[in-house]
């Protein structure tokens, strides 16, 4: 299927131009060899790909490779769990997206304290979440479905790429806050899931925004609202859920950390890095195609974001009442 995520996915070696120069190797420089990037979703997803175009361009800076690898499952937390666990050596870096914060109280037997157990390095972008539906469902606006829900309690079920992610819990909030029924049916990422939309297997999900855009334009399912409390940069023409529920809100974040005690100029190489690649015109461009607009943080900075992020997603899953053992 040729549209945005593959066209992201087959547009990568473009990036080899748009990366800065290598950093000049010297003594004891970082990094002297590849550098592995945890992923907790499966590859084709919006999570990956715009960790491919972000490793594309670091791999080109630095000079070395930053390999994406796809740890998939419990909502990103084996990929998390991975990364603290491994050498606080600059040499395993965790993609950091809203699961992390939400996983903290949605989860009620993590092994690790995400805030503990590892050391922020760099925001990425934001992103909002779409809520698509199947064609077959006879709605075209958040209103039509919301009565259609209240019709047919317990008959709907929607999809997500996994418990805890934000994909998950904007579903859970907008339950709670339209007091529709329906059933939750996790997968091990968005890309698997569509599928089972497009045949009605499953009705709807609240997708992150470059694989239900994708989607959407594609024809193969309809789009109904964004989940920012406004309309979004990139597409104007798709209403805020919010103008039907107000309050409604659940804004994405991108970004990279590692394990706790990684060494503080590597923290700093690599925040200055993804700060580089965030000036570049044309990945800018290649991130918004995917609906991301930038949003570059110092360390400190984007520790607090994850903090708030993380009271933020806990006052959602107490409303919510959900919670997953």
């Amino acid at each position: 299927m040729v549209g945005l995520l593959r066209a992201a996915l087959f547009g990568l070696v473009s990036l080899t131009a748009l990366a800065g120069k290598p950093i000049p190797a010297s003594a004891g420089s970082y990094p002297d060899h590849p550098v592995r990037w945890l992923i907790g979703f499966a590859a084709g997803g919006p999570v990956d790909i715009v960790a491919r175009i972000m490793s594309q361009w670091l791999s080109e800076h630095f000079g070395q490779q930053f390999v994406v690898e796809n740890r998939a499952g419990s909502g990103g937390n084996i990929a998390a769990a991975t990364a603290i666990n491994s050498p606080p050596d600059g040499y395993t870096l965790l993609f950091v997206a809203p699961n992390n914060a939400i996983s903290t109280s949605l989860y009620k037997h993590l092994t690790y304290d995400f805030i503990r157990d590892t050391a922020p390095v760099a925001s990425i972008m934001q992103l909002t979440n779409m809520l698509v539906v199947s064609n077959a469902m006879p709605v075209k606006t958040v209103q039509e479905f919301i009565d259609y829900c209240k019709a047919n309690p317990g008959k709907i079920s929607y999809a997500s790429s996994g418990n805890g992610t934000s994909v998950h819990m904007s579903a859970e909030l907008f339950k709670a806050m339209t007091k529709c029924d329906m059933l939750h049916v996790p997968y091990r990422g968005s890309a698997i899931a569509f599928p089972d939309i497009i045949s009605n297997k499953v009705q709807l999900i609240f997708d992150n925004l470059p694989s239900a855009l994708e989607q959407s334009r594609a024809g193969t399912v309809r789009a109904l609202g964004v989940t920012s409390p406004q309309r979004w940069p990139g597409v104007p023409d798709v209403p805020a859920i919010a103008e039907t529920v107000p309050g409604f809100e659940s804004v994405g974040f991108y970004g990279i950390s590692a394990p706790k005690g990684t060494p503080p100029d590597v923290v700093v190489a690599l925040n200055k890095a993804v700060g580089e690649a965030l000036k570049d015109p044309k990945l800018v461009a290649r991130l918004a195609a995917v609906g991301g607009i930038p949003k570059p943080m110092t360390p400190a900075e984007f520790g607090r974001l994850i903090a708030d992020e993380t009271e933020k997603w806990r006052k959602v899953v107490e409303f919510a009442g959900v919670s997953v053992d």
